[in-house]
C-alpha cells in the first residue's frame, strides 16, 4: 500500500528538516571553534603587554576587528576615546560610557552566535510529533483501505502499518540530532559568553586605574594592559 499524501508530505518535511539541521550544526561546529580560536589569539595580545592603543590602531586597520572580543575591545575602546576628546575627565563617567559600549557590542555578537540555535531546539521539540501525526494518519488511511477487504489477516495489515511507522522513524531521526547539538552548542556558547563577560570586567578595571590619573586632554589611550593575570 502506498503512503497517503499527507504521509507523504510529512515524511518529505521532516528529511527537508533533517537536512537543514546537519548543515546548521556543521555550519556552528566550524563557527564556534572559530570564534574559540580568534578569542584566544586575541587574549593572548592582550594580555603580552602591548599598549592599548597599538591594539586599539591593529583593531581599526584593514578589515577590522576578527574576533568577537576584540570587536568588544575596540567598542568599549572607541567610546571611551571619544569621551576623552569631549574633556571629559570623570572616571565613573568614562567608565560607565565604555561600559555601555561594551555591553551592546556584546549582545550583537551574542546574537550572531546564538543564531539558528532555536531552529535546533524547535526541531528537536516538535519533529517526534510530526512523525506521530504522519504515523497516525497512515495508520489510519491503511484500516480505511481494508473496509472493502472480506478477510484482513496480518499479511495484508502489516504492510500499512509498517509504512505509516516511517513517519515517526523519521521524526525521531531528525529531532535526536537536533537536541544533541542543541545541548552541546548550549553549553560551548555559555563558555564563550562568560569569557566575554570577564573580558568585559578586566578591561574596565584597567580602564579605571589608568584613567585616575590622566588629566583632562591627556592620553589615555597610551595605557598599558599589565602583562599576564
Amino acid at each position: 500500500m502506498v503512503p497517503s499524501v499527507v504521509v507523504q508530505i510529512v515524511m518529505a518535511l521532516l528529511l527537508g528538516v533533517s537536512l537543514t539541521s546537519w548543515s546548521i550544526i556543521f555550519g556552528k561546529v566550524i563557527g564556534l571553534k572559530r570564534v574559540r580560536s580568534d578569542n584566544e589569539e586575541f587574549d593572548r595580545e592582550f594580555w603580552a603587554g602591548r599598549t592599548l592603543q597599538e591594539l586599539f590602531q591593529d583593531a581599526s586597520k584593514g578589515d577590522g576587528p576578527t574576533s568577537p572580543q576584540e570587536r568588544i575591545f575596540a567598542s568599549g575602546m572607541r567610546e571611551f576615546m571619544k569621551l576623552r576628546e569631549r574633556r571629559v575627565s570623570d572616571v565613573p563617567t568614562l567608565l560607565d560610557g565604555a561600559r555601555r559600549a561594551m555591553r551592546a557590542s556584546y549582545q550583537r555578537e551574542m546574537d550572531v552566535i546564538e543564531s539558528r540555535l532555536d531552529f535546533l531546539g524547535s526541531v528537536g521539540s516538535v519533529s517526534p510529533y510530526i512523525g506521530l501525526f504522519g504515523t497516525v494518519w497512515g495508520i489510519m488511511h491503511a484500516f480505511t483501505g481494508f473496509s472493502n477487504v472480506q478477510v484482513v489477516t496480518l499479511a495484508t495489515v502489516a504492510p500499512g502499518i509498517a509504512e505509516a511507522l516511517v513517519a515517526t522513524a523519521i521524526g525521531l531521526f531528525a529531532a535526536i540530532p537536533a537536541v544533541l547539538a542543541y545541548n552541546r552548542f548550549a553549553r560551548d556558547i555559555d563558555r564563550i559568553a562568560i569569557q566575554m563577560e570577564s573580558f568585559i570586567e578586566e578591561f574596565s578595571n584597567i580602564l579605571a586605574r589608568n584613567a585616575a590619573p590622566l588629566a583632562p586632554g591627556a592620553d589615555a589611550v597610551r595605557a598599558q594592559a599589565p602583562q599576564g593575570r
